[in-house]
């Protein structure tokens, strides 16, 4: 199946296109230039033609699933969302360089590093598991890194309610990092699969490669992944420095049995806890929600495929705006993001040249009234 080719940037009202970023199966995501505050911005946006109502679904429920989330400091943030002049829904969000995608396979990650990775993640995912909701897809790739080096978890377009679930749901996922009953499509996504997950991720940066790929060429097609996981039985990572208690720690994580693994995220993060104890590291924050939080917004609805969000109609000239702005109204603060498609009623402000001409009849009625008083006519 031919690959969709990316679609043109939109143009956004304060910001400026700077370069692609990436492309996935349902969005394109660019490099912007915020002017106020100025800074720059990763803008994901769906293709051009937003008819399918499951890239619309996908596509809100990330954006509100992110407004639910991203103040967690292990997760990416959401800044804003719209529909761009040419009816493109967008979401704007914080801007990282970095990702754990194919870095991976091409450098030997410290222990060190991969152990604090692993912690946040879990607290990443347990706070989204307290707020009903499962990402769904974990994996390097969806693990970015931001400009101050921490990595924040991304990409919530196939996340889904932990108490509601469809059928048609099922072959959202990402097969390498995918537990067994995942696999055999008996569920769409549970803590214990995201544990599974998790472990499977944190395996992949230590050994350099997803858990169950071979390195034969060849031997590494979907079908074939599928049939190893199913099977389910671990292979020790061959790194002299991993130690033993990691090893169980991620056999534990993902073992067959959903029942054998973490009943939790933050018991899979508190293992990987030990274990930086155990080497004499200094304990990576487990940062998860207290008893008494909940999301400030609303339950997400998976099921909206409504486009929402401020459209703007048209893009205004640079030109205009100055003209605009010269014609006497001033000190009003402007939301540019939050014009509507429709335009508002016609304006009757007087224009400038209207105001010279009276001021010059007015005028000149004053001197003919002053030649008739003085019998000049």
């Amino acid at each position: 199946m031919p690959q969709r080719l990316p679609s043109s940037p939109p143009i956004l009202p304060g910001l400026a296109y700077i370069r692609p970023l990436g492309s996935g199966g349902f969005a394109d995501v660019f490099l912007y230039g915020q002017d106020m505050p100025r800074r720059e911005v990763a803008v994901k946006v769906l293709p051009s033609d937003v008819r399918d109502p499951d890239l619309r679904r996908m596509f809100n429920a990330e954006a509100d699933v992110l407004a639910h989330l991203s103040a967690h400091p292990s997760i990416v943030t959401v800044y804003q969302a719209g529909i761009s002049a040419d009816g493109r829904p967008y979401i704007v969000m914080e801007y990282c360089p970095g990702s754990l995608a194919q870095r991976y396979r091409v450098e030997r990650i410290p222990v060190p590093e991969v152990l604090a990775i692993g912690v946040r993640m879990a607290g990443a995912l347990e706070s989204a598991h307290h707020a009903g909701l499962v990402h769904r897809d974990v994996k390097p790739s969806n693990i970015l890194v931001t400009t101050f080096g921490a990595p924040v978890l991304a990409d919530f377009g196939i996340s889904s309610s932990l108490v509601r679930q469809d059928a048609d749901e099922m072959l959202a996922m990402s097969v390498p990092w995918s537990a067994p009953e995942v696999i055999a499509e008996q569920t769409a996504g549970t803590v214990s699969s995201e544990v599974w997950s998790l472990g499977a991720t944190v395996y992949s940066l230590l050994a350099g490669h997803s858990p169950f790929e071979r390195r034969e060429r060849g031997q590494n097609s979907r079908e074939q992944l599928r049939r190893r996981i199913a099977r389910a039985s671990y292979t020790e990572i061959s790194r002299s420095d991993v130690p033993p208690s990691l090893q169980a720690a991620l056999a534990r994580a993902m073992s067959r049995n959903p029942q054998d693994r973490h009943p939790s995220a933050r018991a899979l993060g508190e293992d990987l806890q030990r274990v930086q104890t155990e080497l004499g590291l200094a304990a990576t924050p487990l940062e998860v929600p207290s008893a008494a939080w909940s999301p400030s917004t609303g339950v997400v609805d998976f099921s909206d495929t409504a486009l929402r969000g401020p459209t703007r109609s048209h893009i205004e000239r640079e030109g205009a705006r100055k003209l605009r702005d010269r014609s006497g109204v001033t000190g009003l603060a402007r939301d540019e993001d939050t014009d509507i498609s429709a335009p508002g009623p016609a304006s009757h402000r007087v224009l400038p040249w209207a105001l010279a001409g009276a001021t010059v009849i007015a005028a000149g009625a004053v001197v003919v009234a002053a030649l008739y008083a003085t019998g000049v006519l």
